[in-house]
């Protein structure tokens, strides 16, 4: 995305905190500028956006915390800029309102008209404890692969599949994604999983792959439809879904998913998050 076509982006400015509900905060980014560039598009997804920084206060005054899940569905038009919902959920901290219905209807109804489609709002209080439990990834770890790296700038044609006829179902994780944010150049780290049906992905190349994305600069979203569209360029891959959980800033984490076919919308938080 060049900086032509880049909204006006609040990210790497200095910061304003409004006192009051404040809705105009909100930046949408198109997606279609991004997925210009991709050989494949994801044709299913979704993103899950945990805010662990939701207050707001009560007709009597006193102040309410609350855990949000946001889950935007990947075929909205538009995504938000992460530090415009910030700064968004941060107004509501000196505003009044009658209910925890209230305050969901409200984020539901402005994040829905920011990135033209439906959002799901859920908000949780703090003893919703299995809602946010800590798991970990299943599948085969890459991280302890022998094999070495050299590429730290995004190589695509590292990836390669093993020889044509060994066609199998497997699950892959790895720790080791880190990206950086478009417009600062701040790090993001993520644990990156891959389930997937087809011919077999070479283990070492994958991770080599993943490791190529250290000095990428891209949106988490982005990355991970990137990420998508590479593996299904190779060709003989039948499903796939890739799913990123990227570790918190600024009171958010944010995780998207892409499928190549319709798939539930799960989520549970890993180790890092």
């Amino acid at each position: 995305m060049s900086d032509s076509q880049m909204p006006e982006l609040l990210l790497g400015k200095p910061t304003h905190y409004d006192q009051d509900y404040s809705p105009d905060l909100l930046v949408s980014v198109p997606r279609q500028q991004q997925r210009a560039t991709l050989k494949h598009v994801a044709p299913f997804g979704y993103d899950v956006w945990n805010a662990y920084e939701v207050s707001w206060l009560t007709p009597n005054g006193l102040p309410v915390v609350r855990l949000a899940r946001l889950i935007f569905p990947a075929e909205s038009r538009a995504l938000i800029e992460s530090k415009s919902l910030k700064l968004y959920l941060n107004s509501f901290n000196m505003t009044t309102f009658s209910s925890d219905q209230d305050v969901r209807e409200t984020i539901r109804n402005d994040l829905s008209k920011a990135v033209e489609a439906p959002v799901d709002v859920q908000l949780f209080g703090l003893n919703a404890l299995s809602e946010w439990a800590v798991g970990a990834p299943q599948g085969i770890c890459l991280d302890t692969l022998e094999t070495n790296c050299h590429h730290y700038a995004y190589r695509p044609e590292i990836l390669q599949t093993a020889p044509r006829g060994d066609w199998n179902e497997e699950t892959l994780f790895s720790h080791l994604l880190r990206s950086n944010c478009l417009v600062t150049g701040q790090p993001d780290w993520a644990t990156v999983h891959i389930v997937y049906t087809g011919y077999r992905i070479e283990h070492t190349s994958l991770l080599q792959y993943l490791v190529s994305y250290r000095q990428h600069r891209e949106f988490h979203e982005h990355c991970v439809e990137r990420i998508f569209s590479d593996i299904w360029t190779l060709g003989g891959i039948d499903k796939l879904v890739v799913r990123a959980q990227y570790t918190r800033r600024g009171g958010l984490d944010i995780n998207p998913v892409r499928s190549s076919q319709p798939i539930p919308i799960t989520f549970s938080r890993w180790i890092r998050q």
